[in-house]
């Protein structure tokens, strides 16, 4: 078989491809970059507002062998493929040492109305969140735990930033995630849709065992998670129901942002799966 014609460095394509990685140029085109074989199989997969996610892909020769069955995927999902030398895959990537397969993707947020309306039971609003790799952490947290949804607000970090992508390790393409709703307007909302909104923070009045103890866990909850360096502003904490801390039992100065949200994360998918919560399969 003979090898493909690889497109070139000078290419429009790979200088669109190149311009994902500024902000303002992946909001003008709604477009995002995510890389590596699991991202990209993901995108293959994964449709947004009707259309296949995934839009054109950058291959090496040697990654399109390898994951033959991604590259045949992106064909038949309709996307271009461009063959690539190693020039252009570093052109087009955004990590030192690129694993051979870049995708150029639809934007994929989701509506906030849209989440409300699907009555979710396990929330995570990300306020004042950062740091790109901290968001793709937790966003993986949250889909492993089973969430119904990621909220970012207006003050956190772009959710298509390529640490983010690259954090979140796929789970981007598993679970609707809302962008840029004001954190007082994401409280209100999942508090009218009957969610109990919680703020983790270190120097929260309760505590998540006596929480999980109390049996109070069980029903619709939204987690709002802050800043990891600072934590969550007053205001913040003033909207939720109650401001809550993951009990410190060693001698540890406190955990980090992704580990905390998991703990919580894990706490109330715990409770709403024991008998009574609202997943159990007692309940109406």
């Amino acid at each position: 078989m003979p090898t493909p014609e690889l497109i070139s460095p000078r290419s429009p394509r790979v200088a669109a491809a190149r311009r994902l990685a500024r902000r303002g140029f992946r909001g003008k085109e709604r477009r995002f970059i995510a890389e590596g074989p699991q991202a990209v199989r993901e995108a293959v997969e994964h449709r947004s507002g009707g259309e296949p996610t995934l839009i054109e892909l950058f291959t090496t020769v040697e990654a399109a062998e390898r994951y033959a069955d991604i590259v045949d995927a992106a064909h038949r999902a309709g996307a271009r493929v461009h063959y690539a030398d190693d020039e252009v895959l570093a052109e087009v990537s955004q990590t030192v040492t690129p694993q051979g397969l870049v995708g150029v993707c639809r934007f994929l947020d989701s509506p906030f109305e849209e989440i409300l309306a699907a009555g979710p039971k396990l929330v995570a609003v990300l306020a004042h969140v950062r740091d790109p790799g901290n968001a793709g952490t937790v966003l993986r947290c949250a889909d492993a735990a089973g969430a119904d949804a990621v909220v970012l607000t207006d003050a956190s970090v772009d959710l298509y930033n390529p640490k983010s992508v690259r954090a979140s390790v796929g789970s981007l393409f598993h679970l609707p995630v809302a962008v840029g709703v004001p954190v007082e307007q994401a409280v209100q909302g999942l508090r009218d849709a009957g969610v109990r909104v919680l703020a983790a923070d270190g120097a929260g009045e309760d505590d998540l065992d006596a929480e999980l103890d109390a049996g109070s866990m069980g029903g619709p909850t939204a987690w709002i998670f802050g800043n990891e360096a600072w934590g969550l502003p007053e205001e913040t904490r003033a909207l939720a129901d109650a401001v809550v801390r993951v009990p410190i039992h060693g001698k540890a100065e406190s955990l980090n942002l992704a580990t905390a949200a998991a703990v919580c994360l894990y706490g109330s998918a715990r409770a709403q799966r024991a008998p009574g919560g609202c997943r159990s399969v007692t309940s109406s």
